[in-house]
């Protein structure tokens, strides 16, 4: 958004738009110091149950906002809409992060711990991301080139294609993911047959795919493995990678 923000001090009262940004600020010790989080800041529970709700990620509370006296408010340009960063940075400081792949992820992990005062936190944290990345990658080259469908939506089918974390997550993961356009292409059923994918992943989000769906979808794809996936573990850019190359 060509905006610069400028703080005089360490925050003490932050407010996080982004759920896998609300779990690293928990995982990386900031504490008490976050006042306000959304509605979709399930992780981790206590923070869910005890801290202000300001709203959803594209629709903030304006008014709770301002109860809260923030000094940051961390956002993101995928989960949060333009119109809300604009209104909430004429009052406070917002950063934003704009994140599409998994080195620009270890960069906002490390950015964040920056601003907030926990750089060496997420030295570490880092480090024992790429060291669990490393693991995997020597653990798991039976899925190299394995051509991959993620769907996150039904009703229409959604996808994703190049340029959005998810599809850089596939990649580390060893997968070529068979969607080659850009961001979330929208498929008819014609289109979905003709991708032959070896496996496809039904994400639990955005749409909570559920057992139900691996018919329907084999019907369309019926020499395909489908699976049902955690989204969080290919979605979630922060702390969670921690679980990523450990869980999958």
């Amino acid at each position: 958004m060509g905006r610069t923000i400028t703080l005089p001090e360490y925050p003490k009262r932050i407010i996080s738009l982004v759920p896998s940004q609300t779990e690293l600020l928990y995982d990386l010790g900031v504490g008490e110091r976050v006042v306000g989080i959304t509605k979709f800041c399930i992780k981790p529970q206590q923070w869910y149950k005890s801290k202000p709700r300001i709203g959803g990620t594209k629709n903030v509370n304006h008014e709770k906002v301002n109860e809260l006296h923030p000094d940051l408010i961390i956002a993101n340009k995928e989960e949060n809409t333009k119109e809300d960063i604009e209104k909430l940075s004429e009052k406070y400081p917002v950063w934003v992060s704009d994140i599409n792949s998994y080195k620009e992820a270890l960069i906002s992990i490390q950015s964040i711990a920056n601003i907030c005062g926990y750089s060496e936190m997420a030295k570490e944290l880092v480090k024992e991301i790429e060291k669990r990345r490393k693991k995997y990658k020597r653990l798991h080259v039976q899925t190299q080139q394995q051509k991959v469908l993620y769907l996150i939506w039904r009703n229409p089918w959604m996808t994703v294609g190049a340029q959005t974390y998810i599809h850089s997550i596939l990649t580390e993961l060893g997968y070529k993911n068979v969607i080659g356009a850009s961001r979330y292409p929208v498929l008819t059923d014609e289109e979905l047959k003709k991708l032959l994918p070896d496996v496809v992943f039904l994400s639990s989000e955005p749409y909570p795919f559920k057992e139900k769906h691996i018919a329907e979808i084999q019907k369309l794809l019926p020499a395909s493995n489908i699976k049902l996936v955690d989204g969080e573990l290919y979605s979630w850019y922060g702390s969670r990678l921690l679980h990523t190359f450990v869980s999958l």
